[in-house]
């Protein structure tokens, strides 16, 4: 299974993501989450990493597509999520860059899995909690109900999110197999902030 680590922000964490071989780590640059990183330190991340076997993600919510495609050229870029209401133009637009788009879709019930149909383009989906008005697009340690996805199918990679944590992993291996897992405050000691030693033991429990 595929694992994802969003919202890094530091050397320390990646270095120990890199440890117990996740495969995805996440800067997400979105003012407004308490995990959102600055170009410099993302920089920073994306350049120690390209010495190790884990990819960056820029993640971004309704990003103006002249910015968002400048940060793809300063950070080299390989991997862009998508987690606002960006549409399949958009993301054509985006691909052009050379990179591989994984598209949030926000779940509530079975219908909005229909929403894929709308995405042609997108290279994995990620199927997370659908947030209320007042809350963040993600990262929300809240989850939807995953039996919607039991009888899922899509030709499609996707990702589960939304409050993944060490104590419901097994029930997610078990019963739902997804392709990939999208962590965040599921391996926080506090709001934004990652720690390794929960890293290490959600790792060691997989």
């Amino acid at each position: 299974m595929i694992i994802k680590i969003c919202g890094i922000k530091n050397k320390d964490t990646l270095l120990c993501c890199e440890k117990n071989k996740i495969n995805f780590f996440g800067m997400i640059f979105y003012p407004k989450s308490p995990r959102n990183i600055s170009l410099e330190n993302a920089f920073i991340l994306q350049k120690v990493s390209e010495d190790l076997n884990i990819n960056g993600v820029g993640v971004f919510v309704d990003k103006n597509i002249t910015d968002l495609q400048d940060i793809i050229i300063k950070l080299k870029l390989r991997f862009v999520q998508l987690h606002g209401s960006e549409n399949e133009e958009y993301i054509r637009s985006v691909k052009k860059n050379g990179v591989k788009i994984i598209k949030s879709i926000s779940i509530r019930n079975k219908k909005d899995l229909n929403k894929i149909n709308k995405y042609q383009s997108v290279d994995y989906f990620l199927f997370d909690y659908k947030p209320l008005k007042d809350e963040l697009p993600g990262g929300n340690a809240k989850s939807f109900n995953w039996d919607i996805l039991k009888s899922f199918n899509t030709n499609k990679p996707w990702f589960l999110s939304g409050g993944i944590n060490i104590d419901n992993i097994q029930e997610i291996l078990n019963d739902i197999n997804p392709f990939g897992v999208d962590l965040s405050s599921g391996v926080e000691k506090e709001l934004g902030i990652k720690d390794n030693d929960i890293i290490n033991n959600f790792i060691d429990k997989l």
